[in-house]
């Protein structure tokens, strides 16, 4: 039991640190406020293979600390939020719902992409107004095609190997 939990904060570790570096490393910057980056594909991957607040805790910290590093440290509180939130929509759809796996991979990835979407639009509305939070639903919508597809890809990828399936079935 103590064995378990000791390569469950492990891989916790881990992911967070991939998510962070997809985050920094692989970041675009867009016309007005904010990034497109292969992270949002990591924090989906989280939710999948960690499983609830693991996958939550990993994703948080691993995004908020990429918002940190590349100067955004206004935005690391809602990203740790909305990250989070995004792994737990992950686990959610992906590991509870009653569905074949090719319907729950797209689902999971899109519907944790609208929390992205409606969680950045919310934080920016109250931060700078409608002036800079509806333009930026336009940014956020490519960062979201980006990470869904990202998500999509990773999750199938493990799906269909027998031998890395085991890391979703837990």
């Amino acid at each position: 039991m103590k064995n378990q939990k000791t390569v469950k904060l492990v891989l916790s570790a881990l992911l967070a640190a991939v998510v962070c570096v997809a985050t920094v490393v692989l970041a675009v910057p867009l016309p007005g406020n904010g990034f497109a980056n292969f992270g949002d594909g990591a924090v989906i991957l989280c939710g999948a293979v960690l499983g609830s607040w693991w996958g939550a805790a990993a994703a948080a910290v691993g995004a908020a600390l990429g918002d940190l590093f590349l100067g955004y440290s206004v935005y690391a509180p809602a990203t740790f939020v909305i990250k989070g939130g995004m792994a737990l929509v992950v686990y959610l759809l992906f590991r509870k719902l009653p569905a074949p796996a090719w319907l729950r991979i797209p689902l999971a990835a899109i519907a944790s992409e609208a929390v992205m979407i409606g969680g950045y639009f919310l934080f920016e509305l109250a931060l700078y107004g409608p002036t800079v939070a509806v333009p930026d639903l336009v940014g956020n919508g490519m960062q979201g095609l980006v990470g869904a597809a990202l998500g999509i890809l990773l999750l199938s990828v493990l799906n269909s190997h027998p031998r890395l399936k085991s890391f979703l079935q837990k």
